[in-house]
């Protein structure tokens, strides 16, 4: 079976296709992981991934990620690797963020199945 042919991605072009926050789309997949996009406002929730780390790279805007002892500020061009089981709670006090995730295929986005966004291709 023939590989498939490489092709680039926009992320410009991608965040243009959706509107709601905290949503993840799905804009490629490599070795069993996904790379997601999110827009994001406000606040989202205290939440942990016992199975996996979670990478969060600001694409644009201001990403606040609270810990249980301190707040770290993510710019645009700056990343964040949250360690498995580690409690956070991601919030955008001002404005939109647009994120890049990098996660495992089907990774919950809250961190449990049950109240978890799943993340559609796009």
């Amino acid at each position: 079976m023939a590989a498939a042919s490489p092709t680039k991605v926009s992320l410009a072009d991608k965040f243009t296709l959706f509107a709601d926050h905290w949503s993840p789309r799905v804009a490629g997949r490599y070795n069993g992981n996904e790379v997601r996009l999110v827009k994001a406002s406000g606040d989202f929730r205290w939440h942990s991934h016992p199975d996996t780390d979670e990478l969060f790279l600001v694409i644009a805007g201001r990403l606040h990620m609270e810990f249980r002892d301190r707040t770290e500020v993510i710019e645009a061009g700056e990343m964040i690797i949250v360690p498995r089981g580690v409690e956070h709670f991601p919030r955008v006090p001002e404005g939109e963020v647009k994120l890049l995730l990098i996660d495992p295929a089907d990774t919950p986005n809250t961190g449990d199945v049950e109240t978890a966004f799943k993340a559609v291709d796009i």
